[in-house]
């Protein structure tokens, strides 16, 4: 069925809907397209701040972790002998 034979079976107003209802639906997936475009760049980003969080974290200190006492100290926690 081509446009023409709807337009003589259905009438204008359902012509007029079809071509709306396409109309709509192209104009919702080329709105899509910057949203899906951005979710990939922040999915990315996300993914190395992870494995920055997760190799920070996963690595000794570099120096002493207690910088308020020096190293002898007594903390109280000692164990007799």
């Amino acid at each position: 069925m081509n446009t023409f034979e709807v337009l003589q079976e259905r009438g204008t107003l359902a012509l007029l809907r079809f071509a709306g209802t396409v109309c709509l639906f192209l104009g919702l997936h080329l709105m899509r397209i910057p949203l899906v475009i951005a979710e990939r760049i922040l999915a990315g980003v996300l993914v190395r701040l992870d494995q920055a969080a997760t190799r920070q974290a996963s690595q000794p200190p570099r120096r002493r972790v207690n910088q308020f006492f020096p190293a002898g100290f007594p903390t109280g926690q000692e164990v007799p002998r």
